[in-house]
């Protein structure tokens, strides 16, 4: 990836050369202590090996990550952040503060530690793309979604209406490789069950091979910065090469046994869009574990949550109490089973990563845990009265 592409400085009419890459009036004002001590403006492009590509309005510059690179995992730095970088001159050059992060997709991290590891910053748009080259796996888009009406620095970004979403970032599910479903009504059939999956949400199927659906999606993509997210093989390259018109990332073809990539891209890049606004194309994820995302996993089960306010207990656990109105949705075929376990799922996989940093909610689980028990040995005992 060369320089040039990342410094598209050549429209008159961008008045400061960091607003192709989102630079604002908000930006500005939070620069302004560093513009103070002679620091530069720049935004990471990419980060690997103790140091990040930063550009910054003299074009992308090289900066060590020694003051960015905190113990806390949060707080390293991320392709996506806006930082102050040591003026030219300077050997090595340091990129010396993150400017407060607006919002971030951030995961669980595979460690026993339950840290979470931030994959992108300051971002509008989280397209979440989904291969249909292989079966769709309808638990993990859920997956996906829940973390990303989760993440943010320090606000959630849950969806307030069918067109508002707090901290200004979106989730989209783009359906890529719509070349191979050329039946029409099967792909109608898979948008259905994705958009079933995901109430509220954009769906948009496109194919990098033909062009379709590609100028819809630079269009949304336009304004602000995006992520592409995605395994392996879901086409996250070839995409940002259409929406560049350039081949600017690496693609490999997958494999023809499981229809998997072969993990081409390694690290995340930022790459200015010719049509306007900017991109984060990131590695495929083997594992996306949730972290801190019980906002999220309500939002994307929001059915579930409307059916459990009707609950007869206000603590059901939709198991087997008596009034369970969430129960009594799947018994009538209202509510597929299939959701209700994977939002079980996801509910006890955020309460565990949750449970280990934070004190009061272990308490409270080791508590709920002997009332079941208790509760449970109850009822064994009053069985075996009854039969005596």
């Amino acid at each position: 990836m060369s320089n040039a592409s990342l410094h598209p400085f050549s429209s008159p009419a961008v008045q400061h050369p960091l607003a192709v890459y989102g630079w604002d009036d908000g930006w500005e004002a939070e620069f302004a202590p560093y513009a103070a001590q002679g620091l530069v403006p720049g935004r990471v492009v990419r980060v690997d090996r103790g140091q990040c590509d930063v550009v910054t309005p003299d074009g992308v510059v090289r900066a060590d990550t020694a003051f960015v690179v905190p113990h806390d995992p949060m707080k390293v730095v991320c392709t996506g952040d806006w930082v102050a970088v040591d003026p030219e001159g300077g050997d090595p050059r340091y990129a010396r503060t993150i400017l407060p992060r607006r919002t971030a997709f951030v995961r669980s991290t595979s460690s026993k530690r339950s840290e979470g590891q931030v994959l992108a910053t300051n971002i509008d748009h989280i397209v979440i793309c989904v291969s249909l080259a292989v079966e769709l796996d309808l638990g993990r888009i859920e997956r996906f979604l829940a973390l990303a009406m989760s993440s943010s620095s320090g606000e959630a970004l849950l969806r307030t209406s069918a067109d508002s979403w707090e901290s200004g970032a979106r989730p989209l599910v783009v359906l890529t490789k719509a070349d191979l479903v050329p039946d029409p009504v099967t792909l109608a059939h898979l948008v259905q069950d994705v958009e079933t999956t995901a109430p509220g949400v954009g769906v948009l199927t496109v194919s990098s091979r033909t062009g379709e659906g590609t100028d819809v999606l630079a269009a949304v993509v336009a304004g602000g910065t995006s992520v592409l997210l995605g395994i392996s093989g879901a086409g996250k390259s070839t995409l940002a090469n259409a929406l560049l018109g350039a081949d600017v990332m690496e693609v490999r073809a997958t494999r023809d046994t499981d229809g998997k990539g072969r993990h081409t891209t390694t690290t995340r890049n930022l790459l200015a869009l010719p049509g306007g606004g900017v991109l984060i194309d990131t590695p495929g994820l083997r594992g996306v574990g949730l972290w801190d995302a019980e906002a999220g996993v309500g939002q994307v089960f929001s059915e579930i949550e409307e059916y459990a306010a009707r609950c007869r207990f206000h603590d059901c656990a939709h198991e087997a109490e008596p009034g369970c109105a969430v129960l009594a949705a799947v018994g009538c075929g209202e509510l597929p089973e299939r959701r209700l376990e994977s939002y079980r799922k996801l509910m006890r996989e955020n309460q565990r990563i949750v449970a280990k940093t934070d004190a009061r909610l272990r308490s409270e689980i080791r508590r709920d845990w002997r009332l079941k028990a208790a509760e449970g040995r109850a009822n064994h005992a009053a069985k075996r009265t009854g039969r005596a």
